[in-house]
């Protein structure tokens, strides 16, 4: 399995139904789930994404935006808003304000669903959260809002998923959920492509070829009992070849990659499985569990066992459930002020 693909493993859209608000000028969305992806495609009009932090953002028709989580953060049809008279909406999928029985959006002012003024702005809203560790690996990797422009063709899939949702018929919920990851992977991706440097090295990795086939063995088979000469094998390259234009490309040694890629695992592995250190160990490629627990604590800086601990106290049992909810969701509100 390639990187990307690993790391979106745990992200899905599950039980969401989509449809799209119409907005009319002058307004503010608050999003208070702080869930670690949200993902905002506008079909007309626009706004700007602003932060806690103050940082703004604009997007327009066509756009597609990630926000990373998490902050409490704000839609708004005007960059400077305050002080100014608009009326103030909020999105909430899963936190205590959500509200189970639907958006009662026939009763906001300001509202209407579905077909709008060409002047309104219209959007789609998607909110994503795992229990899952492995997407703060995705989300070290990317900046607090990304856009990417209407040439991902994101925005017109997702105008047909809102009328597949509005219509309901058989398979539909299933047909709304996929189009959703497709849509994030589709957006990740693009995004990717163009960052160029900004890129993460194993995203840039795949597209060479010759540390390409390394990682994805790595990432496939982390337990391995992987050497620079193996790797190179992989590659169908000689050794000395492929140690430089894998440093070259990925900042670092390959054996450095393998070993930081490896405690990562072990990190996911020890958070959310019952497998003992020592089972844990042998998955990441260790023979015997002191090994792994040294190199566990240099890189981490806890012992597997004080790390295991403190990741029960971050994610209680019960806590983890993944979850998408989306303006018309049965989990979300969107109430005037």
């Amino acid at each position: 399995m390639d990187p990307l693909s690993s790391l979106l493993s745990g992200i899905r859209a599950e039980g969401s139904v989509v449809t799209h608000a119409v907005l009319r000028a002058p307004w503010t969305i608050r999003f208070p789930d702080r869930a670690p992806l949200t993902m905002i495609s506008v079909f007309r009009g626009g706004g700007t994404i602003i932060l806690e932090d103050g940082s703004r953002t604009p997007v327009a028709a066509g756009d597609t935006a990630v926000v990373r989580g998490a902050e409490l953060f704000y839609l708004a049809d005007q960059p400077e808003c305050d002080g100014t008279p608009h009326t103030e909406y909020e999105i909430a999928c899963f936190g205590p304000n959500a509200d189970p029985s639907g958006c009662g959006a026939e009763e906001l002012s300001g509202i209407r669903w579905g077909t709008g003024p060409a002047e309104a702005t219209a959007l789609i809203v998607g909110a994503y959260r795992t229990s899952s560790r492995r997407h703060e690996r995705l989300l070290r990797a990317l900046p607090p809002v990304l856009v990417v422009g209407e040439e991902t063709a994101v925005c017109p899939w997702l105008e047909v998923a809102a009328v597949e949702a509005a219509d309901k018929s058989a398979g539909s919920q299933a047909l709304m959920d996929r189009l959703l990851d497709w849509a994030l992977v589709c957006a990740l991706r693009l995004w990717f492509d163009h960052a160029g440097e900004a890129a993460p090295g194993w995203f840039r990795g795949l597209s060479d070829p010759v540390v390409a086939p390394a990682l994805e063995a790595v990432h496939t088979r982390p337990g391995d009992a992987w050497t620079v000469a193996s790797l190179a094998a992989e590659s169908g390259v000689s050794r000395a070849l492929f140690a430089k234009r894998f440093s070259g490309v990925m900042g670092r040694p390959p054996l450095t990659y393998l070993t930081e890629f490896r405690m990562d695992e072990a990190e996911e592995l020890l958070a959310e499985s019952d497998l003992t250190v020592a089972q844990v160990a042998k998955r990441v490629g260790y023979a015997d569990a002191f090994g792994f627990s040294a190199a566990f604590k240099r890189h981490k800086g806890l012992s597997p066992t004080a790390f295991r601990a403190a990741a029960a106290d971050w994610f209680p049992p019960g806590a983890g459930t993944h979850d998408a909810g989306l303006l018309g969701s049965g989990r979300n509100s969107l109430r005037g002020r």
